[in-house]
């Protein structure tokens, strides 16, 4: 009799299933590594940059030869070589208000923080480009600013306009303006500048050129700090 009473208690002291899996604690979620705001913004340019026209070639994240630079070279995120000219991007990320005219040596964002102007900084860019590509063809540069829905544009006007070889614009509406652009260019000259043999040797040139060594790389970024490229 005392056995089967303490029997009992046993069995009565033992959590039943249930409520041991209630105690024990949950599978954790795979861990998703997080990303970088710039990174998504990049991702967004890249989708932008798959909807042009197919005659269109695009180079991204690239890091060019410039002797005019103090540090040899210049860093540049964007470049579409289509039949008509070429589109060289420059990506902003910021948060606010954008201030700033096509001269202005710095640019403002709510006026809190300023940044070099962003126009000049593309003009570095273009230089070293041309200096690649002399001799290809006769190029056209349009310059392009790409800012993140994040911001408001209180800019010179004619920045916004299609007309303009300096176009300030949303990631969203890239290939939008891009499009524009071509469209407007090809109705002032019929036959394409740039044919597609030469489309394809500045694409070669260039990819040739970008520098990939992740240690140059690294030594042009922390040399660049405080500075315009």
């Amino acid at each position: 009799m005392l056995k089967a009473v303490k029997s009992f208690f046993k069995k009565s002291e033992t959590k039943p299933p249930q409520a041991v899996r209630k105690t024990q604690t949950p599978k954790s979620k795979p861990k998703v590594v997080s990303t970088r705001i710039g990174e998504l913004g990049e991702h967004k340019i890249n989708i932008q940059l798959d909807q042009l026209p197919k005659e269109c070639k695009s180079l991204s994240d690239l890091m060019l030869p410039n002797p005019k630079s103090r540090t040899g070279y210049t860093q540049m995120d964007h470049i579409v070589i289509s039949p008509y000219c070429l589109f060289v991007i420059e990506t902003k990320n910021y948060n606010g208000e954008i201030k700033g005219g096509r001269t202005d040596q710095q640019w403002s964002v709510s006026n809190r923080y300023k940044m070099y102007n962003p126009l000049k900084q593309n003009y570095g860019h273009i230089k070293a480009i041309e200096n690649l590509i002399q001799g290809i063809a006769a190029v056209k540069f349009i310059s392009m600013i790409s800012f993140t829905m994040r911001c408001r544009f209180s800019i010179d006007p004619d920045l916004r306009k299609i007309h303009s070889d300096e176009l300030v614009v949303y990631d969203v509406e890239l290939s939008e303006f891009i499009s524009r652009k071509l469209i407007s260019l090809k109705t002032g000259t019929p036959e394409p500048p740039i044919s597609a043999a030469q489309v394809q040797t500045i694409y070669d040139r260039l990819a040739q050129a970008n520098v990939t060594d992740s240690e140059i790389r690294k030594l042009h970024v922390q040399r660049i700090k405080g500075g315009p490229l």
